[in-house]
């Protein structure tokens, strides 16, 4: 497999305080971890800007020009209590959207068989007209519609696997039968949305809480039993991950159980239906995940298996 990595210095310059656990060095970890001998063969890329255009297929252009007219020019300012806004907050948000449209295109045009998006700040908590849970700009959304508007893709899936539910990613996809979000996450947790029986129109929302507590068992089961028969009932043209690594044992933020054995395991399973599917296209993008070790750890073994499968 060709596996395209796509990530930017200026992702790094999003500053959020030294005790914000969203900060930059989870890239930085990341980046270190994937400058060995083994991840040597990965087409690397920095990642462009996104076109305010691309961003308003799913977010509202006055929002778009409402959040980047209020980034500071020093000194930090709050959307929210989790929230934050810096001086590079604005490039570094349109360069992750715009590493996303670029995957998009790249594996489209068959430059490579799927790619990675390392990006700050992540994506799947903003909603429509809302940033929020140290979202900006939603980036996995802005792809898919990418893949829809430019390639002709018509049924473009996106599986979750970050321990917070994707609420915005859902609000996004909420009424178009054609657009398949399915996640495993911790409830009852923030941001208090994904519920089973959040089925969105024609069953295209699939939520599958995990309890406190759960651990591999679970979340396979919750995959191979759920999750993945969805996808393959759904047949989607392209797929798309939202990466989160905050569901492994070691993370500060939340109470799953995970290991990097698991995260290896799914995205195979992913891999595999996007192989029956889609000819394999596939690109992920990189949400939560705040040990910068068990992190960097998590996203080598995905990373790995997007290379080697």
């Amino acid at each position: 497999m060709t596996t395209l990595f796509y990530s930017h210095p200026a992702c790094e310059a999003h500053d959020t305080g030294p005790l914000h656990p969203e900060n930059p060095g989870r890239l930085k970890a990341i980046m270190k971890k994937l400058d060995s001998p083994e991840f040597a063969p990965l087409i690397r890329r920095e990642a462009p800007y996104a076109e305010h255009q691309q961003i308003a297929r799913v977010h509202p252009e006055s929002f778009v020009q409402a959040l980047l007219a209020a980034v500071p020019a020093s000194g930090e300012r709050m959307i929210d209590a989790d929230t934050v806004l810096s001086p590079g907050s604005g490039e570094a948000a349109l360069r992750a959207a715009g590493a996303v449209v670029s995957a998009v295109d790249a594996v489209m045009a068959g430059e490579a068989d799927n790619a990675f998006c390392a990006v700050r700040p992540p994506g799947h908590h903003a909603e429509p007209a809302q940033a929020m849970g140290f979202c900006l700009f939603n980036n996995v959304a802005v792809g898919a519609l990418q893949a829809r508007a430019v390639h002709g893709c018509k049924r473009i899936a996106v599986v979750d696997f970050d321990v917070h539910h994707g609420n915005g990613t859902q609000a996004m996809f909420w009424d178009d039968p054609d657009l398949l979000y399915a996640s495993t996450h911790q409830a009852p947790f923030y941001p208090g949305t994904g519920a089973s029986d959040e089925q969105g129109v024609d069953g295209n929302i699939v939520n599958v809480p995990l309890p406190a507590g759960a651990g591999s068992a679970a979340f396979r089961e919750a995959m191979r039993g759920v999750v993945i028969p969805a996808l393959n009932d759904f047949q989607p043209d392209f797929l798309m991950i939202s990466a989160g690594f905050d569901a492994h044992a070691e993370d500060p933020l939340a109470g799953l159980n995970l290991v990097e054995e698991d995260y290896a395991w799914a995205t195979q399973q992913l891999m595999e239906v996007a192989r029956s599917a889609c000819g394999g296209r596939l690109v992920s993008v990189l949400e939560g995940g705040y040990d910068h070790q068990a992190l960097a750890r998590s996203v080598a073994a995905h990373v790995r298996t997007l290379m080697r499968f």
